[in-house]
């Protein structure tokens, strides 16, 4: 599967590539999880400019939202293996949750998923009218983990955070995918939850979960905040001198953090996770407003979002044609030396 995901068939003029949401890795335990590809990919557009997008579909073909659609948790991958309300998860199964990808390590891009787009493609950021990447501050290069998003979650902005006193950032759950594994945008994995960061963004509570890969060699012995910190030295560190300082060449002052800049534990973590999870379902069914977030889906339950798979496809054959990308701007690769 992992050659198969990087060989990329292009078909016409559209970018198709298949996208395994668990790789033909063996994380045992995990009831649903299967090796085969689970989600596509079909991109559109010029990469490295603003009409660029990477739209989701399944295995079949039908066309999905990786906001709306993909499951949360990695146990209800498969129709025919949904929990029902008298069924109960295993602790392993409960922390084992779907990412999307939405940049690769070491790459500046700031891809996202377009929450106020229909389908959510993932696209870059476009601020000030230029397509946004992030800096590179000495001495990290671009992203220092895979970062992405999980499915079905949303930070609430009409909701304010107990511990953080802010309200929530109106996007889904942020991810840092530390394995050690580079992935794709658009990459659907499965990660177990190590812990928790809270950063303030602009008066904004953006939680950053901390995870890795199901399929790492180092997967079965982490499983804790502190099992990071004591077998990857200086990693978490790294993590907030990050987060800390990656506006600083935008001309922006640091990014402050709640908790003194203090990671929380794993059942800290699943708690934000699961409170984010249900401030989805609420935006879904329509419980709450949504401003300007699309919540067009095809396949959750009593949501009156939900669209046919025509009107979903209409939306992907709108969009231009995949074509030949653009330069990466040279300023990309420019280092940034910050004082102390």
């Amino acid at each position: 599967m992992r050659a198969l995901f990087r060989v990329s068939a292009r078909l016409g003029s559209v970018l198709v590539r298949p996208v395994s949401s668990a790789g033909s890795g063996d994380f045992r335990g995990v009831r649903g999880v299967s090796s085969m590809p689970q989600y596509r990919t079909e991109e559109r557009g010029r990469p490295r400019s603003a009409e660029h997008r990477i739209y989701f579909k399944t295995s079949s073909g039908k066309y999905i939202s990786p906001f709306h659609d993909i499951p949360l948790y990695a146990a209800e991958e498969q129709e025919n293996d949904v929990p029902t309300k008298k069924q109960k998860r295993s602790d392993s199964e409960q922390l084992v949750f779907n990412m999307v990808v939405e940049v690769p390590r070491w790459s500046n891009a700031k891809m996202e998923i377009a929450t106020k787009e229909p389908l959510n493609p993932i696209k870059q950021d476009v601020k000030k009218g230029k397509l946004r990447y992030v800096a590179n501050v000495f001495p990290h290069k671009g992203y220092i983990w895979n970062y992405g998003a999980l499915p079905q979650t949303w930070e609430d902005p009409n909701h304010t955070d107990k511990d953080t006193n802010c309200c929530g950032d109106n996007d889904p759950i942020d991810v840092c995918d530390i394995g050690s594994k580079v992935c794709s945008a658009g990459q659907v994995i499965q990660v177990k939850v190590l812990g928790i960061l809270a950063l303030i963004d602009e008066g904004e509570t953006d939680w950053k979960v901390i995870a890795i890969n199901t399929e790492d060699p180092d997967a079965s012995k982490l499983n804790s905040i502190e099992d990071v910190r004591v077998s990857r030295p200086g990693h978490l560190e790294a993590t907030v001198d990050w987060f800390r300082k990656y506006k600083i060449p935008d001309g922006k002052p640091e990014n402050q953090f709640a908790f003194s800049g203090q990671f929380k534990d794993k059942d800290f973590a699943i708690e934000v996770i699961k409170s984010t999870h249900c401030y989805w379902k609420a935006l879904v069914h329509k419980q709450t407003k949504c401003g300007e977030i699309i919540c067009q889906n095809s396949s959750v339950c009593d949501s009156p979002f939900q669209c046919s798979d025509a009107e979903a496809a209409a939306v992907v054959s709108a969009a231009p044609e995949y074509g030949e990308a653009l330069p990466l701007p040279a300023e990309v690769d420019k280092w940034h030396f910050l004082s102390q």
